[in-house]
């Protein structure tokens, strides 16, 4: 049994973690301000799990350095999920994302290095690569942020590596490739795609494409994350590296709203706008790193990742109770 700090641990992907963390019987303390994180997510992991008692909730913030240095007592491994998403949010506001991603990462480091953590296991993302043309995208490949959101997380990730070579703290960067599935929040102003698609779907509204749709995504269903920080938290050969994180391959946007179609059976009413400004156009990851220092390889493809996540949504729309464990981690 070991001692697990979640920043963000009441986000989308973060209770996830928590949530499987729990289930092997480890002490989790989740670190929330709760701006995008929501308490019904630990409410339903505390009602669910065997030992809720193991679970500990830190309601704070990661600009204040103070506050995150006290909920890093007594903790062996930090897995920093904590974080302001959104490449057009960070557009709008460039300032807090910086506060937060950057600023709140270099907090999480230092409290860290401070308090004795064994190892921080840092959620970065695929938009580091920017729009550079190579396919599949490899972690050698010379990073090109097209946004503030990849700014930040690519100078997260490297305080992270300098974090090692100087201090000697155990880091690991995990680059995510569009993470989908049960929990991701389709209402939000700046929700990930396939959440907004979904909802949309089974409500018979309008779906809006950004651009032609021909724009292509490596979408990884949530289970394939939560396994890739269990195994960054013990990997001795990780130490010190970004890796890549997702399913090795791609679908478009008219790729995905043709398995909707198929998986709901509906009719998918769709309209074109202009694309956004800072959106990568493909991206695909190669994902041999992870599979070389971590013994990473997908669980959940994306078909069966898609058809558990509307599943989830078609219980949530009908009021159904829906199970936590839909990870098969």
């Amino acid at each position: 049994m070991a001692t697990y700090l979640v920043t963000g641990g009441a986000g989308f992907i973060g209770s996830h973690i928590t949530e499987e963390l729990l289930r092997n019987d480890h002490n989790v303390r989740v670190f929330d301000n709760f701006s995008t994180g929501k308490r019904i997510h630990l409410q339903m992991i505390a009602e669910t799990t065997e030992n809720p008692e193991l679970l500990d909730i830190c309601d704070g913030d990661l600009r204040s350095y103070h506050t995150v240095l006290e909920a890093m007592d007594g903790i062996e491994y930090v897995i920093h999920q904590g974080a302001l998403p959104s490449v057009s949010r960070s557009v709008q506001d460039p300032l807090t994302s910086n506060e937060v991603n950057v600023t709140g990462t270099l907090h999480v480091l230092y409290a860290a290095l401070k308090t004795g953590v064994r190892r921080v296991v840092y959620a970065s993302s695929s938009s580091v690569y920017g729009d550079n043309p190579i396919l599949p995208k490899h972690e050698d490949l010379t990073p090109m942020p097209l946004s503030p959101y990849a700014v930040s997380k690519l100078t997260a990730e490297q305080y992270c590596q300098v974090f090692t070579r100087i201090y000697g703290l155990e880091t690991v960067s995990l680059r995510y490739f569009n993470v989908f599935g049960p929990r991701q929040d389709p209402f939000s102003l700046y929700s990930a795609v396939i959440p907004r698609f979904i909802t949309a779907a089974l409500q018979g509204e309008m779906i809006t494409i950004h651009g032609d749709g021909l724009q292509s995504r490596d979408f990884t269903y949530v289970s394939n994350m939560v396994r890739a920080n269990l195994l960054a938290c013990e990997a001795p050969a990780a130490v010190g590296h970004a890796i890549n994180i997702s399913c090795g391959d791609r679908h478009s946007l008219l790729d995905l709203l043709d398995h909707l179609a198929a998986l709901t059976g509906k009719e998918i009413k769709r309209q074109h706008t202009d694309a956004r400004a800072g959106d990568v156009k493909h991206s695909q990851a190669n994902i041999e790193r992870a599979g070389k220092l971590l013994g990473y390889e997908p669980i959940v493809s994306f078909t069966e990742g898609l058809a558990l996540t509307v599943e989830w949504y078609q219980k949530q729309m009908h009021g159904l109770a829906v199970p936590n464990e839909t990870a098969k981690s």
